[in-house]
């Protein structure tokens, strides 16, 4: 079948065929496609680390939506787009802690085979809990699951026989039914990706077993193969974001490209935790966003943590011959609340099915993650750590030092000064103004431990020479806006682009960050300012530091394998590749301290901004509060999206 993409001369063509009398037997079949992605183990409307319900979160809340969806259409076809059993303390504790065995059913399919799938993507969080964990989770699943660009290791370095290690694809025969209430046959086919990075990001877990392939190649390898086989329609579920930046091939980001590929009739993405269509994508070449198209065609990306559910509407034409083709297309993405400023309205209720089904499994959640590890002298919060050294931050790093000084020692490593390098994990964004760290004096459960690292990562250590340190520092500076020192005007200091979790600031060492100059690097670790450099007096123990100085710095398996796109940080550098992962080392250096007192080292500052008298950031409204805050900024008040918004003076 021809794939049609130009609708305006579809309806023009068929309104002439109709008149002429030649397309009096063909049939007009409507279609919904309904989308979750990124749940990230939220299958409860649960918040394990503020214990607490919550309305932004949840498979359960989406499955209310869900319901209503379907019964709104005769014809559906239902797909989740990965990053599904890992991401929550709920993924963490079914996987570490109590374990699944063979033949148990992970409480994600619980919740989903109530819901009926027809099919699934793999995203590149399943691969964190290795391969044979994941094989035990997806045979519980009751719906098939794809992905195109895996394949395994075979070891012979000869492309043409490479075998998938996932099924490719999946042919659903299907039958639906027409305007007119006669049913057709049809078969939709579902193809899958994942970013083929997961080779570095998990490269523990996946190294001599299996390879990753370009998304876009592998899709005009499949798709007319799908075609040749009968698929009417086909879906492509990328667990990939948008990005209109050159094509270079191994894109993580490869969702706009896929849309150019001939033969997929919707695409259902996901992995960068946004939500299309919205403004976020609006005045992008190729976008539609009052259709929900891309280049053409049907598109929808909803959220993540259960956020939102992803509607596509087809409007199908099928001629008498039984050929398919789409006429139209509709996209939405339906929330599950709404936020104005700080309030948050739930528009729908959690759905009792989902909620029963993985009761025990969130119960036992619960309880592991109130046992306590230790205290705190002091508060723990992350509300200023994109401005100040930070708490949250600080007792990371003390901790994977800790741990590195005493696996070092005796060592060869014995003697090079080690770093210890941290992000802040919560710090706002796309999670809202509640999205913070916030750890009050006293008891330190294990929830307070996973909220201080929220990721499963595994310590590495890296060594690296003192130039490699100060790029490394380069590109986290990239979490700044470039600010006028002359100017009088407000200049929002925090480029929301950045994710935060790639802000690293690195202990051990001193230095300024000079947000008066460009950007070296972009957020895709492209040098876009060679002649700029933002990190200033860079000294270790009060002396500047070398270019040919050695350090070894503390980080996890992403950020050394390449994860960030961090200059110097492919897998090259790595010496230690340790077992624990970074918050079971916190959980263990809370333990033995007994008492810890999370102050900041105040290692690192900004460099003076001249005259710039608007220097504006968002926090959250619990800020004003905090024994932390800095004593060089003044809350001015809330903005639009219920963050607290203050004025930072540097000089």
């Amino acid at each position: 079948m021809a794939h049609i993409r130009n609708t305006g001369a579809v309806l023009v063509g068929l309104s002439l065929a109709l008149a002429s009398g030649t397309a009096l037997a063909d049939s007009s079949v409507s279609l919904r496609i309904l989308e979750t992605t990124d749940i990230h183990t939220h299958l409860v409307n649960y918040d394990y680390y503020r214990d607490g319900a919550s309305d932004t979160v949840g498979l359960a809340k989406v499955a209310t939506l869900l319901k209503t969806a379907r019964g709104e259409a005769e014809n559906m076809v239902l797909v989740d787009n990965g990053d599904l059993i890992q991401g929550n303390p709920l993924g963490d504790y079914m996987a570490k802690e109590r374990g699944l065995k063979k033949g148990e059913i992970h409480p994600v399919y619980k919740a989903m085979n109530l819901l009926g799938y027809d099919a699934a993507n793999i995203g590149n969080h399943e691969f964190n809990y290795g391969l044979d964990f994941l094989a035990t989770s997806l045979a519980g699943a009751d719906f098939p699951y794809v992905s195109a660009n895996i394949f395994v290791d075979d070891g012979d370095d000869n492309a043409e026989n490479d075998k998938p290690y996932f099924e490719p694809y999946v042919l659903l025969d299907r039958e639906f039914v027409d305007d007119n209430g006669k049913t057709h046959k049809a078969k939709v086919g579902v193809i899958g990706f994942v970013p083929p990075q997961v080779m570095q990001w998990d490269k523990t877990n996946l190294a001599g077993k299996v390879i990753s392939k370009d998304i876009v190649d592998m899709a005009k390898k499949y798709v007319p193969e799908m075609r040749a086989k009968g698929a009417d329609i086909v879906i492509a579920v990328p667990h990939s974001g948008f990005s209109t930046m050159e094509r270079h091939g191994m894109e993580e980001n490869a969702t706009y490209y896929l849309s150019e590929v001939e033969g997929i009739d919707a695409i259902l993405f996901g992995h960068a935790h946004t939500v299309f269509p919205s403004e976020d994508f609006a005045d992008v070449k190729g976008v539609d966003l009052a259709k929900g198209t891309i280049n053409g065609v049907a598109a929808v990306m909803p959220g993540f943590w259960g956020s939102h559910l992803g509607v596509i509407d087809l409007q199908l034409n099928v001629s008498d011959d039984g050929t398919w083709s789409v006429v139209d297309s509709l996209s939405e993405a339906r929330p599950i609340y709404q936020r104005e400023g700080r309030d948050v309205t739930p528009l729908v209720e959690a759905d009792p099915d989902v909620v029963a089904a993985v009761k025990e499994e969130h119960e036992a959640t619960i309880a592991y993650m109130r046992e306590g590890v230790g205290t705190t002298a002091a508060p723990i919060n992350s509300f200023f750590a994109l401005v100040a050294d930070d708490p949250s931050i600080q007792i990371v790093t003390n901790a994977q030092k800790w741990y590195l000084e005493k696996l070092l020692n005796g060592s060869e490593y014995d003697g090079i000064p080690i770093l210890s390098a941290g992000a802040p994990f919560k710090a706002g964004g796309r999670g809202g103004p509640d999205y913070f760290t916030d750890i009050a004096e006293g008891k330190i459960a294990l929830k307070n431990v996973a909220d201080l690292y929220i990721y499963p990562n595994t310590v590495r250590a890296v060594l690296l020479n003192g130039d490699q340190v100060r790029e490394w520092l380069e590109m986290s500076a990239g979490q700044f806006n470039q600010i006028d020192p002359n100017s009088s005007e407000e200049q929002p200091l925090i480029n929301p682009d950045f994710p935060t979790y790639n802000y690293d600031v690195i202990d051990g060492v001193t230095y300024q960050i000079n947000v008066t100059k460009p950007a070296r690097y972009n957020k895709a670790g492209e040098v876009v300012n060679a002649d700029s450099h933002r990190i200033v007096n860079l000294a270790f123990e009060g002396k500047p530091v070398n270019a040919d100085q050695q350090f070894v710095v503390a980080t996890n398996n992403y950020r050394a394998g390449g994860g960030g796109n961090f200059p110097g940080l492919d897998g090259s550098t790595v010496i230690v590749e340790a077992p624990d992962e970074n918050r079971t080392v916190l959980g263990n250096y809370i333990l033995s301290e007994k008492t810890i007192d999370p102050k900041a080292d105040g290692n690192w500052s900004f460099a003076p901004i001249g005259d710039a008298s608007e220097v504006t950031f968002v926090t959250s409204p619990k800020a004003s509060s905090a024994v932390n805050a800095p004593d060089d900024i003044s809350f001015i008040g809330e903005d639009k999206d219920g963050f607290a918004k203050y004025v930072l003076q540097t000089k």
